[in-house]
């Protein structure tokens, strides 16, 4: 095996060497979307912008399914390294691709067939927008299960210490993403459709810049076509990780979808400006988010090497990292957020809207980013049941507030982005509550 193990040296020095790349990753995905947002809004129209835009929060349902029981996966897989047992982590890989690429299939069905109804009933788009609202995100469910084989094998990589590699792969897909974009929509003018397909392609090639490089780079990983199947043993680990992991990003899912319904009570303009504030408050949430991957790794690493004594020391290092770096980057939007805002092609009335909204998000994240790296060690403990019940009070507080204040007098339209503050302030009660209470330091198998 030629993964990096993080169970020996400084905590901070392995958490800030792996957390960069899957940062820069991120990043890089971040930038394809807001470049396909930037694209889409400039060559095509602004009701294209808001179609694409209300799509996200059942683009992130999927991704949460996705990105759960992949991460339960590369625990799994993470902890049986740290033991240095490579029949395990042999067995539990091939298991996981198997349960991953069957459940993409499964969520790419499921997409196609439920995007009407959804975004219809459920998210109640505006008549104008929602032709172009469900075509596109039937095209976009095509890749869904690209997005699945994608996120499984990023994940074994990283258990095994290999967060490098996932950058290169992020990198040929935003090329990729970007190209087609240029090429779909502000030369061919398809619109929508010519963005799901940029989309589509991207995701297919890197699942296959992924899965040659794993193959080709870890005998551990050359798994043959028969080594593909169902091990109920593998399953039942990957999903009683994972399981909890996706709840969490699926009640954040379900938050997120209760809030883009307020938004589009409030119009197409609102919700173009709405899709422009969610990318940049993602950018904002880049470093804690991937503090978060990189101490579930660290975690089952050093739980598979019996070394408890280090996760706390990591943890508490990748605080002080998450917070600086979330303030840097929350500064320069606050400064810069007119600018930003002004790339998208939005119209002025939805400029109003956008630039209190993007400054509001500088400023409420740097909360977040302050206990959400601690998710990443209750999971690789194998509390990560725990975020979900923190995600749960926070999304009730700021859906509840979002709907009971959005026509009053004292904030209104504004509840939409203002009511993070409560949510997020919530979570860090909870969690932190949790951390110094000693409870998550008892190892749950």
């Amino acid at each position: 095996m030629n993964g990096k193990s993080m169970t020996e040296g400084a905590p901070w020095k392995h958490i800030v060497k792996f957390a960069l790349p899957v940062l820069l990753g991120s990043l890089l995905q971040q930038l394809y979307n807001t470049v396909d947002s930037i694209i889409v809004g400039n060559f095509s129209s602004e009701d294209a912008l808001s179609a694409v835009g209300t799509t996200g929060t059942m683009a992130f349902f999927f991704l949460a399914i996705a990105t759960g029981f992949s991460a339960g996966n590369g625990v799994v897989i993470a902890r049986h390294y740290g033991a240095g047992d490579d029949k395990l982590v042999r067995k539990n890989a091939s298991a996981g691709i198997f349960f991953l690429m069957v459940l993409g299939l499964l969520s790419t069905v499921l997409g196609i067939t439920l995007s009407f109804p959804v975004f219809k009933y459920l998210i109640a788009v505006d008549n104008d927008i929602l032709g172009l609202t469900v075509k596109y995100f039937m095209i976009y469910s095509v890749g869904l299960v690209f997005q699945y084989g994608y996120n499984i094998i990023a994940s074994i990589l990283r258990a095994v210490g290999d967060s490098s590699a996932t950058l290169y792969f992020l990198l040929i897909s935003s090329v990729i993403n970007i190209i087609l974009d240029l090429l779909f929509v502000a030369v061919f003018k398809w619109g929508v459709v010519g963005a799901a397909l940029a989309t589509d392609i991207a995701q297919l090639g890197s699942l296959a810049a992924a899965y040659i490089y794993m193959y080709n780079k870890y005998s551990v990983f050359r798994f043959k076509l028969s080594e593909y199947k169902w091990d109920s043993t593998a399953v039942k680990n990957t999903i009683q990780i994972g399981m909890p992991i996706s709840i969490q990003l699926i009640i954040v899912s379900v938050g997120l979808s209760c809030i883009q319904r307020v938004v589009n009570e409030f119009g197409k303009v609102m919700t173009a400006s709405f899709t422009v504030g969610q990318r940049i408050e993602q950018y904002i949430n880049l470093p804690c988010m991937s503090l978060q991957t990189t101490l579930a790794t660290y975690t089952g690493q050093n739980i598979g090497a019996n070394k408890p004594d280090r996760v706390k020391k990591g943890a508490k290092q990748a605080l002080v990292v998450s917070l600086v770096s979330t303030i840097i980057i929350s500064s320069l939007i606050w400064i810069f957020a007119d600018n930003i805002a002004h790339l998208f092609g939005l119209s002025e009335e939805a400029l109003v809207y956008c630039v209190p909204h993007i400054r509001t998000v500088a400023l409420i994240n740097i909360v977040l980013s302050s206990y959400i790296p601690l998710f990443g060690v209750y999971q690789g403990m194998g509390h990560s049941g725990f975020p979900a019940i923190v995600a749960t009070c926070a999304l009730t507080i700021r859906v509840s507030l979002t709907f009971i204040l959005r026509h009053s007098s004292f904030l209104g339209s504004s509840i939409i982005w203002w009511n993070g503050l409560f949510g997020f302030g919530m979570g860090f009660l909870i969690t932190w509550a949790y951390f110094i209470s000693g409870k998550w330091m008892k190892r749950k198998i």
